[in-house]
């Protein structure tokens, strides 16, 4: 396999450290030759990880894309509502694309991308990073070898742990969907994904329910200020205290994220000023905080989803229910567990712990994109821009059944919002 040339978009903590951090330890398989980033500092570090010239350094994506094509592949990594553009020119210049999950805040885009990709022939993967995990992979295995008989139902729990949901969909990022993306988009368009994969079939009706229950100012504690470090007077009692979360021994992710200089000083500094200081109850934040999915296939199989703030572990836990047997699994215990029923015997799979990020996934994906752009052949990836746009179809659909209260049909649905032909 030939080595391949690659420039990222986006240095944050997805590209910088989940991805592109994979060429540093495969530096035979892939090289970064150019980076386009707004932080300074995030674009030095990078600059220097992968020892990049200075004339190949980038405030702004559009600079690099105003240049020839500069390597074989893309990987873009901004925010969410930052996606569409660089896709199209990226395709435009003839880049291999690693697009970071949601295609796009907004489901026009989405539909947009994907027809627009039929139209060049090279590879566009979308970080549904899941399906790469040995965890999912096996389970999939399993279903696909008969092992539980014909598939008929799954239960899928997304136990987001509250630390989790105050860091990302709190303060951070992804907590108001007028400036990124819905919950079920932002967090959850992994699980639709996973759920389409697993039971190989189209998605044929959902519909959702859910809130924000409780990171709303009804539920501040008495004389809680807006900011943690402002006096707040239940401080030591709060679980959801900033100084609980980022000025720990951890300096990994998520501390991490609060300010590229990690000592004590400069974390106090960002409780104070930045966002990730500020009191969970007293943000700008309006996505849910719990919703449940459910999913008719149209091959029968109906699924229930549930995402929830509330659990103290981050992780996901699925039953699959088939007509011989049933597979329970946990990828915190890293366990799958296969029920038959003719015998009465139980089979516990131990599967291997990865050193890196989302269970191995993010490894996975960067080896199967680069395998993908190196022989250039034609094959897709199993997250492909096409398989993927329906994902983000169902989570758009989740979204809008929870907010009108009704059941959605995905064929009319995803009809609604087809483009018109060139």
């Amino acid at each position: 396999m030939r080595k391949i040339t690659a420039v990222l978009v986006g240095a944050g903590a997805r590209g910088r450290q989940a991805y592109a951090s994979y060429a540093l330890g495969h530096p035979d398989e892939i090289q970064f030759v150019a980076v386009a980033e707004p932080d300074e500092v995030r674009r030095g570090m990078f600059q220097k990880e992968h020892q990049i010239k200075d004339e190949m350094s980038f405030a702004d994506w559009r600079e690099l894309l105003d240049r020839p094509r500069l390597a074989d592949a893309i990987l873009i990594c901004t925010q969410d509502n930052m996606h569409f553009e660089p896709a199209i020119e990226a395709l435009k210049k003839g880049y291999h694309i690693l697009l970071e999950k949601p295609i796009s805040n907004n489901l026009r885009e989405c539909v947009a991308i994907g027809e627009y990709a039929q139209k060049y022939p090279q590879v566009f993967s979308v970080c549904h990073v899941l399906r790469y995990t040995k965890f999912f992979s096996t389970i999939k295995q399993l279903l696909d070898s008969g092992r539980i008989g014909k598939l008929v139902s799954i239960q899928h729990n997304e136990n987001v742990a509250f630390w989790h949901q105050a860091h990302s969909f709190v303060r951070g990022n992804w907590r108001n969907s007028d400036e990124s993306s819905p919950m079920i988009l932002a967090k959850c368009c992994h699980d639709m994904d996973i759920l389409l994969w697993l039971t190989g079939s189209s998605c044929r009706r959902i519909s959702s329910f859910g809130s924000l229950a409780f990171f709303n100012p009804g539920n501040a504690p008495q004389g809680a200020p807006k900011r943690c470090l402002d006096g707040c007077p239940v401080i030591n009692e709060c679980a959801y205290a900033a100084p609980r979360i980022y000025l720990t021994e951890n300096t990994g992710w998520p501390t991490s994220v609060i300010s590229n200089d990690t000592s004590r000083e400069a974390r106090e500094k960002a409780l104070r000023e930045g966002p990730y200081g500020r009191c969970v109850f007293y943000c700008d934040n309006n996505v849910v905080d719990h919703q449940v999915v459910n999913i008719e296939f149209e091959n029968g199989v109906t699924a229930a989803f549930t995402m929830c703030a509330f659990t103290k572990d981050c992780c996901r836990t699925i039953k699959l229910m088939g007509t011989q047997g049933e597979i329970r699994a946990s990828d915190k215990s890293n366990e799958i567990a296969i029920s038959d029923f003719k015998t009465g015997t139980t089979e516990v799979i131990d599967i291997e712990r990865s050193e890196y990020g989302h269970g191995g996934g993010d490894y996975g994906i960067m080896h199967d994109f680069i395998k993908l752009v190196a022989e250039n052949d034609g094959k897709k990836g199993l997250t492909a821009i096409d398989f993927s746009v329906q994902s983000h179809l169902m989570a758009f659909a989740a979204e809008q059944s929870r907010i009108e209260g009704k059941i959605i049909d995905l064929n009319e649905f995803g009809n609604a919002m087809q483009l018109p032909k060139d």
